[in-house]
């Protein structure tokens, strides 16, 4: 049973929702890597903080702003990636909530925000930071022709994956 005092967040915020100020966002940003995951703006996810230069940078960060910057490992088996161990393209996050579980482990529920390229690395210890550059992120308009066009393109590229797929049911 869910107790009163229990919160929730969405698995997908809308950018309508979003109070997050990019003009507040620092230039350089501490780079948590990520096993196995890839963030997406406006993306709520849990994830498992279990090594110490992460679990570092989580308590540093959600002791200040609560920013940080999320990279996916190249190669995941990887213990202790390096800068150049990481894909250079990741999204910023917020972190919304962090708890302590039982075992010992963190967990941290964060939300994408941008999309950012990691330029350069600006300190390795005791966790990577690094300078950043924002994508240029561009909005279609719902009303938009090109993009009722595109919806209705996938809609019926989707039809057509599913009638070919013997292992669908229907």
């Amino acid at each position: 049973m869910i107790g009163e005092d229990s919160e929730f967040f969405p698995l997908i915020t809308s950018e309508d929702e979003d109070h997050f100020s990019l003009k507040d966002l620092p230039e350089i940003l501490p780079i948590l890597p990520l096993r196995n995951m890839v963030l997406f703006p406006g993306v709520v996810i849990p994830i498992t903080v279990g090594r110490d230069k992460s679990i570092r940078l989580i308590r540093d960060a959600y002791q200040s702003n609560k920013i940080i910057g999320v990279l996916s490992q190249k190669d995941p088996s990887i213990e202790d990636p390096l800068f150049n161990d990481l894909n250079p393209t990741g999204t910023v996050a917020q972190i919304l909530k962090m708890l302590r579980m039982p075992d010992g482990s963190t967990t941290v529920i964060i939300q994408g925000k941008r999309r950012f390229k990691a330029c350069t690395v600006t300190q390795a210890e005791p966790y990577i930071k690094a300078k950043i550059e924002l994508f240029a992120e561009s909005k279609l308009s719902v009303n938009d022709e090109e993009f009722k066009a595109l919806v209705n393109h996938i809609k019926e590229l989707s039809l057509k994956i599913i009638q070919h797929s013997p292992h669908i049911p229907s």
